[in-house]
């Protein structure tokens, strides 16, 4: 990965290029940014930056980690070659793994074909993606004791090429107690040694771990950048760029899942739904509910942000007329947004994007799927109850 595979954030690139330009870079870094919004690509690709600009470079305390040298480009030496296939002998990759089976002890280094093969696919995944990966189905992955010592261990090692060692620890947040044993380490790492850790939650990381950090924060995608990548890298039409990238809100994690599932079949379940809530009664409620159950947590999710984008949607229609905003989503979308508009108010519209924010919430957390759905019915029931709209095709 290179700075130049990775989607929009270009004042986060220079941030890192000039951390290391003026010899201001920490011996720990923590990568902090929201699903999809290219942490984990920025980490790879700041790697290869690092190994492609100090190849073989002995550094001391008195100089830093990079020296006084002018950084250049990465290139394309066998230090950046390797860093870019991620099997440079010199970058350690740490991530949430489980047993291969009862009693096992498991360390990052069992999956490293695993993991080669899901960043090269998929390094804008989150760790449900990763999971899923390996095959973990309904297990909690973890970083463990075992894989905390190991860190320790390697990073104790003198480097194979470089010079000094770099550690990718993906989602810190899996780390429970047991990563207190990192904390001398972190704070008083070997000589030429480079923690950076990739996280999205900051509130799970331990505080511990936080304070011994320099902190680089990384946001959503700019809609422009995400709507370029979706052209070039998925193949998608200027048009679905625009309203993937809109629902997406700079996840591109997010925008890939929602190409995956076209947004005329989350709008049949958007339009059953409401028929059933507002027209059709319990009996269709339920039916409803148990469909919609079994779908996946995060397809769950992506239908109440569909939702959300449509609410919001019709509320720009509400204030800015049919003509101007027509232009920026699809007919169908446009008419059911007006549909909306004679269904509920603008305040009742607020209070059912609330609704739904609450139960996206409850299903990261993994909510009864059956019961918040049927909790979440009633509401909308009552927030509408006083309009009737059949919202026919």
């Amino acid at each position: 990965m290179t700075f130049d595979q990775v989607i929009g954030q270009a004042e986060v690139k220079e941030q890192l290029i000039q951390l290391v330009a003026q010899n201001r870079l920490s011996h720990a870094l923590l990568f902090l940014g929201k699903e999809g919004s290219g942490t984990l690509p920025l980490a790879l690709a700041f790697s290869t930056y690092i190994m492609a600009n100090a190849p073989g470079k002995q550094v001391s305390a008195a100089t830093g980690l990079f020296g006084d040298a002018e950084p250049v480009s990465p290139d394309n030496s066998p230090a950046a070659r390797q860093a870019q296939q991620y099997i440079h002998p010199d970058i350690h990759y740490s991530y949430p793994v489980i047993p291969r089976k009862a009693g096992d002890k498991p360390l990052s280094t069992d999956y490293g074909t695993e993991w080669r093969e899901f960043i090269g696919l998929n390094p804008y995944g989150n760790g449900f993606d990763w999971l899923q990966f390996i095959g973990a189905e309904n297990k909690q992955g973890n970083i463990t004791a075992h894989e905390c010592n190991d860190i320790i261990r390697k990073l104790s090692l003198k480097s194979f090429e470089s010079g000094y060692k770099i550690l990718i620890m993906w989602l810190p947040e899996y780390l429970g107690n047991e990563g207190n044993k990192l904390l001398k380490l972190i704070e008083e790492p070997p000589p030429d040694t480079l923690f950076i850790l990739v996280a999205e939650n900051e509130s799970l990381i331990l505080p511990t771990i936080i304070s011994r950090t320099q902190l680089v924060r990384v946001p959503a995608i700019a809609g422009t950048d995400l709507e370029e990548a979706l052209q070039s890298r998925a193949q998608t039409g200027a048009a679905q760029a625009r309203q993937v990238a809109a629902v997406s809100e700079g996840n591109y994690r997010e925008a890939l899942q929602l190409l995956q599932h076209a947004g005329d079949d989350l709008l049949d379940l958007l339009r059953d739904w409401l028929n059933a809530i507002v027209k059709g009664g319990p009996v269709a409620q339920v039916k409803w509910i148990e469909e919609t159950a079994k779908m996946g947590r995060e397809r769950q999710k992506q239908f109440l942000r569909y939702f959300i984008h449509l609410l919001e949607q019709a509320v720009r229609l509400r204030a800015f007329g049919a003509a101007a905003d027509r232009l920026a989503m699809p007919d169908t979308e446009a008419d059911f947004a007006a549909r909306l508009n004679k269904l509920c108010d603008i305040g009742q519209q607020e209070a059912i994007i609330t609704e739904l924010d609450k139960a996206s919430y409850y299903i990261e957390r993994n909510a009864n799927a059956k019961m918040l759905f049927h909790a979440l019915s009633i509401r909308l029931y009552h927030i509408i109850k006083d309009k009737s709209l059949i919202l026919a095709n």
